[in-house]
């Protein structure tokens, strides 16, 4: 019996999952301020960002798992829940 690769798995959730939160933050930006920010799509995709919730690859799997078990608004509900008043919170205080 052969042992699935669990760091092979995660990773493909987390490519999934980066793709989700990819465009969960395009089309965010595009609702909030008309434009393509660049800047902030950076910021809300970031490693850096991602850090402080756990390891990035891992936090990007956690969307991606959501997304494939039940469909891209839960995983956007999730993001929006999850994610986005930490980023928010981030985003006033770098004013």
């Amino acid at each position: 019996m052969k042992v699935p690769d669990l760091v092979r798995i995660e990773r493909e959730e987390a490519w999934v999952g980066d793709a989700v939160l990819g465009l969960f933050a395009r089309q965010y930006i595009l609702t909030q301020t008309g434009a393509m920010g660049q800047e902030e799509f950076a910021a809300m995709t970031s490693n850096a960002f991602l850090s402080a919730f756990g390891p990035p690859t891992r936090v990007e799997s956690w969307i991606g798992k959501v997304y494939q078990k039940d469909g891209l608004a839960a995983a956007f509900s999730y993001i929006e829940k999850e994610f986005l008043p930490l980023y928010l919170k981030q985003k006033r205080n770098r004013r």
